[in-house]
Order: structure tokens, then sequence, then C-alpha cells
């Protein structure tokens, strides 16, 4: 038993650093050929982009990890994935007619955070380290769902104008593309979960696991912080008149 578990806690190691490596490699930013597309496309161009957001967003896609790691029954993942679905509708409209934005770094950088609570939850540590039960999970995740919804308002935001006489129908279907690419992200992570489930080292699996998504998001947090320091400098040099050596 101790052998398979160290084999186990080997792949899953190997699989989190491919992760990070991943993680590391990509900015989840905003490509010029994206807003192009954006500007001058239809509705079609806005939910291909909006899919491939969210096929990219490793951050959104752990945040789902997490939610689906203990989940068993379908009524469950319905739930839970209606409210988190309801939470970044909700924010990713509103926020984006309302012309609310943030800098996309430190939002970012709370979405990571939001992964590091779920792995917190996962393992029990509330109750643990407080000696308290974890919050209600259903109320948490529609609370992340609005957070993780504002960070696709403020990377739409980069890619759109707000003059734009086609902003409603541009916003419903970047949307209607974030749904489809998390059904398919769903769907796939459903999978994998299910084939888990049938090992007798499941509990070994999900420890693991967690213990993944915490070192992933703590790489995404450190990789918003730098971001938001480097844009921050280079926005104060643009404004002073000086150019900082890359």
């Amino acid at each position: 038993m101790r052998s398979r578990f160290s084999k186990l806690l080997c792949v899953a190691c190997g699989s989190a650093s491919a992760l990070l490596a991943a993680a590391t490699a990509m900015a989840h930013s905003v490509s010029e050929q994206a807003q192009q597309r954006m500007l001058i496309g239809g509705f079609f161009d806005a939910a291909w982009i909006g899919a491939e957001h969210m096929l990219t967003g490793y951050d959104h896609l752990l945040f789902l990890l997490g939610v689906m790691l203990f989940l068993t029954r379908f009524s469950q993942i319905v739930v839970f994935i209606t409210a988190f679905t309801a939470g970044h509708t909700i924010t990713l409209l509103f926020a984006t007619l309302a012309g609310i934005t943030a800098n996309p770094h430190l939002v970012d950088a709370v979405i990571a955070l939001t992964v590091t609570y779920k792995a917190f939850e996962n393992l029990d540590l509330f109750r643990r380290w407080f000696g308290r039960p974890a919050p209600n999970l259903l109320f948490m995740v529609f609370v992340f769902g609005l957070i993780h919804g504002f960070g696709l308002s403020t990377r739409l935001q980069q890619m759109t104008l707000a003059k734009d006489p086609e902003l409603v129908t541009k916003i419903i279907a970047f949307n209607i593309g974030v749904e489809l690419g998390q059904i398919a992200a769903l769907v796939l992570m459903t999978a994998v979960v299910k084939v888990w489930r049938t090992s007798s080292a499941f509990p070994a699996i999900t420890r693991v696991a967690n213990g993944a998504l915490i070192a992933a998001s703590a790489v995404l947090l450190a990789l918003q912080v730098h971001g938001y320091v480097t844009s921050s400098q280079a926005a104060a040099a643009v404004t002073e008149g000086v150019v900082y050596p890359s």
C-alpha cells in the first residue's frame, strides 16, 4: 500500500508540476488577435473567444475541479454548477454593461485565492484547524462565481469598446461561449473523477489533488501579483515619461 501511494504521489506531483509549468508559461491575458476579432467579428466570434477563454482559464478550471472532487451525485453537480454559473453570469453581464472594472491582475489574484479556499475546505481544514465547520458551500460557490464573473468581465472589457453598438450581443455571445467551454471542461472532469472513485486509493488521490490545487493557486497568485507590480511600474513610467529597461 505504501508503495502504491508513493507511485500515486509521484504521478500526481508530476502532473502538478506540469500544470504549474503551463500556468507559468500562460499569462491568460488578452491577445491582440482576440481584441481584433472581438471588435470586428460577430456573434460566433465572440462566442468562440468566450469558450477559448474558459478552456485556457486555468484558474477557473482549477476551481471547478476543486468543486467536482467531492460531488457524488448528478443532482449535486447540477445544483453547485448552476450556483457558480448564476454568480459569474450576473457579474459578467452587469459589470461589463456598467463599465465597472479593476486591474485584471488583482482580480485574478483573488480568483487564485478562491482555488486555495476550495482545496482548504475539501481537506476539512476548517474543522481541523479552527474547530468549526466551513461556511455553507453552496453559498460560497455562488459568491466565488460572482468573483470569477468579474474576472471574466475585466478581460472582456479589454476586448471591446464601451460604445460598440453590438456590445450587448457580444456580451451574451461571450457568456454563451464561456458556458459551452465550461460544459466541455466539466464533462472531462466528471469522467476523470469517476475513474478516480473506482480506485481504493481515492482518499489518497483527493489529498494529493487538493495539495496540488493549493500549490498551483499559490503559483497563480504569485504570477498575478508580479503582473500587477510590473504593469503598475509600466503605467508609472509612461506617466512620468520614463522607460524602464525590460
